[in-house]
């Protein structure tokens, strides 16, 4: 299709998270459509229904757009995961065969960098269900922190929000201190007692903790002292890898950098105390940062990204 006599690209961006993944299209002046789908990670889900999800969220989008997957002149991805074979293996195949046109697969936190700061240098912190961070220099080198999964980091995400909350509770229960917290876990799992807790977060992958993120929340803003004290300590603990990244930035860039940062991921722009901590310790180092208001849209930064690969040669 063409623009006032211009032939135009059409260009696919691919936002796949932990839960949910999210597609947009859009010529070379504006979107034409955008959808979701369940998870299309195969660290998530099966080979099986990863390709239902993609096949459903495929047809809606050429549904929604009456555009053609056949038509797409190039498509970027951002996942977590993209340097896991089984992830960017099964994701090259099936786009192979369902989307034509240049593929670029990249870290999800990469296109919300983009998205913030197109090509120019910055500090992104992605906290949702999992958390990582990347920065860019002057000259566009990437740093990053973090990022390696529910066991080894995940810094101010889902997943640790809901783990160190089960363990303030229970170091809350034996020095006889009271909080929210517990019951509201009990209560959201359907539990009895403690006994029943115990049995199931001993029994449980990382991965159903994350929900339990919400209850934290919503306990500290009843006043709940345990959950407050979650947050402050892991938005300061959020803050401790986005400091690493502002350093090296620094000593790569001099007197040049100037640190900006701006957030993307349910925790990081809904959960205002984490978010509060974590700014307020950065500026205890860095007090010239710049904080972007508001939440970035990832997707975007995938868009721009397929539009820059496509100009590549």
């Amino acid at each position: 299709m063409d623009y006032l006599g211009v032939n135009m690209g059409l260009y696919l961006a691919i936002d796949s998270g932990g839960t949910k993944a999210a597609y947009l299209l859009a010529d070379d002046h504006r979107e034409l459509g955008r959808v979701r789908s369940e998870t299309i990670k195969r660290m998530r889900v099966s080979a099986e229904e990863a390709e239902k999800n993609l096949v459903e969220g495929l047809a809606a989008l050429e549904n929604l757009t009456g555009r053609s997957m056949a038509e797409v002149t190039s498509t970027c991805i951002g996942t977590s995961g993209n340097t896991v074979p089984l992830v960017t293996d099964w994701l090259a195949e099936q786009f192979s065969r369902r989307v034509a046109g240049k593929l670029l697969l990249i870290g999800d936190v990469e296109i919300a960098l983009d998205a913030a700061f197109p090509g120019e240098p910055g500090i992104l912190v992605l906290a949702g269900t999992g958390s990582n961070i990347v920065g860019r220099s002057a000259t566009g080198e990437l740093i990053g922190a973090g990022g390696y999964g529910p066991v080894l980091a995940d810094q101010g995400s889902g997943h640790r929000l809901g783990q160190q909350a089960l363990r303030a509770i229970f170091l809350a229960k034996d020095e006889g201190r009271a909080t929210l917290l517990a019951q509201a876990i009990l209560d959201y799992k359907q539990m009895r007692d403690y006994d029943d807790l115990v049995a199931w977060a001993n029994a449980c992958s990382p991965v159903e903790f994350s929900p339990l993120a919400r209850i934290v929340a919503d306990c500290a803003q009843a006043g709940d002292a345990v959950a407050q004290s979650v947050l402050e300590t892991e938005g300061k603990d959020l803050a401790t890898i986005a400091l690493l990244v502002h350093r090296k930035l620094a000593a790569l860039d001099g007197a040049g950098w100037k640190p900006r940062f701006a957030f993307a991921g349910s925790i990081a722009t809904n959960v205002q105390p984490l978010r509060a901590a974590l700014i307020a310790a950065v500026q205890r180092e860095a007090p010239e940062s710049e904080f972007l208001p508001g939440a970035v849209d990832p997707i975007l930064g995938a868009l721009w990204r397929a539009r820059q690969h496509a100009a590549a040669k």
